[in-house]
């Protein structure tokens, strides 16, 4: 069998590259589609669940898939430096596709709002990181400037080339499970993963690689649902880190994927996230950061609202890995149990 050779190569018939473009790859993609039978068992017995487990990426989180596409594209261009504003995980990208292609990365996130496990990942791939002492929208805004008065690359998913990366989350769900899902569920920050998906979907479906399209549902923290209410939220409130987002640059783009998909856009509660997180790790063995539990807390709120015909297939996009913010989850499970080195002490704690 063929070893995988990174988004890139795989799709690169349906990706604008060409034989020029140096190919910055940590061979990314071909991430797991996981069957969720006992998350069906405890919404609707009657849906296939899939999980789309985006935590496998070789960062840890779906941001890679755009990041091999800009980082490339910023080679290809001669840039030497690159920059991005982050709530995490396109820090963690970023620094280690740079690190990958030898160029510079600057990376500016909101102080005291990035989870311990993405900080430490833009830090050892040797990225200059700048706290801003405000929010991610604050954040975006200056590197944004930066990128258009200096000779930096910004690798926001404001740079097309992002989206085109992640578009290929949706050709490989087509291609592992033959056809599309008659719904895909994903959860919205910055908003350009959902526009992402349903690109790729209609690219796959123009290109005869399937027949059906699905509808896309969103779901948004319901402290930071700017779409979802349709205002900005200058202060963004929830424990989900990646979507903590109150002006999200893909704002129009996923209201147009909701639009032509039929789709909705729906908020879920940082208690609803948090029990949904559980769930997932303890009924089906998948450890996936706050933000990717939004899609669970979202598929158990639509169900209980009777929103999917009995019978669908359903895909959910996990997008990060759980190790990427280590204190919630210890926060959220049972604290370890310190016992004696004896086993009669042992054995009273196991109820044996």
């Amino acid at each position: 069998m063929k070893a995988w050779p990174g988004v890139i190569e795989q799709y690169r018939e349906f990706l604008p590259v060409s034989d020029r473009t140096p190919i910055v790859t940590l061979r990314e993609g071909n991430t797991p589609l996981v069957p969720a039978p006992r998350l069906a068992e405890a919404t609707d017995p009657s849906l296939s669940i899939y999980l789309k487990c985006e935590g496998f990426n070789p960062t840890g989180s779906f941001k890679d898939r755009g990041m091999t596409m800009a980082m490339s594209k910023a080679l290809e261009a001669g840039s030497r430096a690159v920059i991005c504003a982050s709530t995490g995980n396109t820090s963690a990208s970023a620094a280690a596709y740079a690190a990958r292609a030898g160029l510079k990365a600057f990376v500016m996130v909101p102080k005291g709002a990035i989870a311990l496990g993405k900080l430490s990942q833009a830090a050892i791939h040797g990225a200059k990181v700048l706290m801003v002492d405000g929010n991610f929208d604050q954040a975006l805004s200056i590197v944004r400037q930066i990128s258009e008065t200096h000779p930096v690359t910004l690798v926001n998913s404001v740079n097309p080339f992002r989206l085109e990366g992640q578009k290929t989350g949706a050709f490989e769900v087509v291609d592992q499970l033959g056809r599309a899902p008659d719904y895909h569920l994903i959860p919205v920050g910055n908003a350009g993963n959902i526009t992402a998906y349903w690109r790729g979907y209609r690219e796959y479906q123009r290109a005869g690689r399937m027949s059906e399209l699905p509808r896309m549902v969103g779901f948004q923290a319901a402290g930071a649902a700017p779409i979802y209410e349709n205002r900005v939220i200058e202060e963004p409130r929830t424990v989900a880190t990646a979507i903590k987002i109150g002006n999200p640059a893909s704002w129009g783009p996923a209201l147009e994927a909701l639009k032509d998909s039929k789709g909705w856009i729906d908020i879920v509660t940082d208690e609803e996230i948090l029990q949904a997180y559980r769930l997932l790790a303890r009924e089906e063995g998948i450890f996936m950061e706050p933000a990717s539990a939004a899609t669970v807390a979202g598929l158990i709120k639509t169900v209980k609202a009777g929103r999917f015909e009995s019978g669908a297939t359903l895909v959910l996009t996990l997008t990060g890995h759980g190790l990427k913010d280590p204190d919630t989850a210890l926060e959220s499970a049972s604290r370890p149990t310190t016992v004696p080195p004896a086993i009669d002490a042992v054995l009273a704690q196991l109820g044996l």
